[in-house]
């Protein structure tokens, strides 16, 4: 018999928070005041921010003084020098740019904060990241499935293909997706996390992140997933086509429609996962169903 280990069993109470957990101000190679970063987050809508300057820590102390226009503003920190990308979410102190990053994510373990992959497939031999570190690093949340910034630099904004890899070996990691914004316009509202939240705080923002309970975004959003047994259905407001990945980004199923309903019969499946298509370059992403078997 198939089931799922999944995020999206939604405790009753919260609500749906769009946020970005990757952005940079004056406090390192932003272009624009800490305000003036939030100021404009806030004016798109958003439920909730953090600065992440590079080997900055931007602390609640920091973020206390500034205006959080209604924002849950997150503490952290881009784990930057001597190695490949982090963000540090939360946590009440730097972590240290150390060369062997697993040092990095075991200190952010230890102050209760999380540490997500950065932009795997920047440069222009793609290779910001490899895939044989992140398959050795223990205890991150998650990397960027799609790091908005890249778009206009060497390299792809996706990096699929390295979750996939991930999540075939049983590494159950979420996918994020964030703007990395540096400049005013083009930077902004690229790539973001529609998250569940059961309450106003930055540490209920943290649970929701840490057990997953929201989706990547780049424009489609999705409006319910609901599962029973080996079934699952996702509902969208606006996607065209939705896609259901196996193993290896193999595809099981390809709707041209808003609503997929899916019924999973391969028992040697490791995980299942999702993407709406809408127009343009407008996707979401569902974070994986790892699927069990029992007889």
């Amino acid at each position: 018999m198939i089931s799922f280990d999944h995020p999206y069993d939604l405790p009753a109470g919260g609500r749906w928070r769009r946020g970005n957990l990757h952005a940079h101000s004056t406090q390192s190679d932003g272009e624009r005041e800490p305000q003036a970063v939030i100021d404009d987050y806030a004016a798109r809508g958003y439920g909730y921010l953090m600065l992440s300057d590079h080997d900055t820590f931007t602390d609640q102390s920091f973020l206390a003084a500034c205006d959080a226009k209604g924002l849950i503003l997150l503490p952290g920190n881009e784990i930057t020098a001597r190695g490949p990308h982090m963000l540090q979410i939360g946590g009440d102190a730097l972590v240290e740019p150390t060369t062997d990053r697993q040092v990095a994510i075991d200190q952010a373990n230890a102050m209760d904060a999380m540490i997500v992959v950065n932009h795997p497939n920047w440069f222009a031999r793609f290779n910001h990241c490899s895939q044989e570190r992140m398959a050795a690093w223990q205890g991150y949340v998650g990397l960027e499935i799609y790091n908005g910034v890249i778009g206009r630099l060497d390299g792809s904004q996706y990096a699929l293909d390295h979750w996939d890899m991930l999540l075939q070996k049983g590494r159950c990691v979420w996918g994020f997706a964030n703007d990395d914004s540096h400049k005013p316009g083009g930077d902004m509202e690229l790539g973001w996390n529609t998250t569940w939240v059961h309450g106003d705080s930055p540490e209920a923002v943290m649970t929701a992140l840490r057990e997953g309970r929201f989706y990547p975004s780049t424009g489609v959003v999705i409006s319910s997933i609901e599962v029973e047994g080996n079934r699952i259905s996702v509902q969208t407001e606006n996607a065209e086509r939705i896609v259901a990945l196996r193993d290896s980004g193999r595809r099981l199923a390809v709707v041209d429609d808003s609503r997929i309903e899916f019924e999973l019969t391969d028992e040697d499946a490791t995980y299942i996962r999702f993407e709406c298509w809408g127009k343009g370059e407008s996707f979401a992403w569902t974070q994986p169903f790892m699927v069990q078997v029992s007889e």
